[in-house]
C-alpha cells in the first residue's frame, strides 16, 4: 500500500482511504490538516492489480459499500463520508 503520511498531533492511528478526484475526500484531508492531526492517506484510484484488490477488501471490512472517503481510526472506528462534526468530536 502506498501510504502518504501527513505530520501533526498524534491522536492515534488515522488512515484515510480516498480518491484523488473526490471533492469530499479533499475536504476531509483539509479538515484533518486544519485540526493539525497526524494521519496517513492512500489514493485508491492510484492502485492497480493485487494492491487494489487487497485495499478494497480492507475498505469493505469497514465500509461494505466501499465508498469514499473512508476514515479508519485506531483500527476500531470508522467514519464514512465527510462528517465534519463526528470527525471533530472523535479526533478533537
Amino acid at each position: 500500500m502506498t501510504l502518504v503520511k501527513v505530520p501533526g498531533r498524534k491522536v492515534g492511528e488515522v488512515l484515510l482511504y480516498a480518491l484523488s478526484t473526490c471533492g469530499w475526500c479533499q475536504k476531509t484531508k483539509k479538515l484533518l490538516e486544519e485540526m493539525g492531526v497526524e494521519y496517513a492517506y492512500i489514493y485508491v484510484d492510484h492502485l492497480d492489480g493485487e494492491e487494489l484488490r487487497r485495499t478494497k477488501e480492507d475498505i469493505r471490512a469497514w465500509n461494505p459499500a466501499c465508498s469514499f472517503p473512508t476514515l479508519v481510526i485506531d483500527n476500531k472506528r470508522c467514519i464514512v463520508g465527510f462528517r465534519e462534526d463526528e470527525i471533530r468530536e472523535v479526533l478533537g
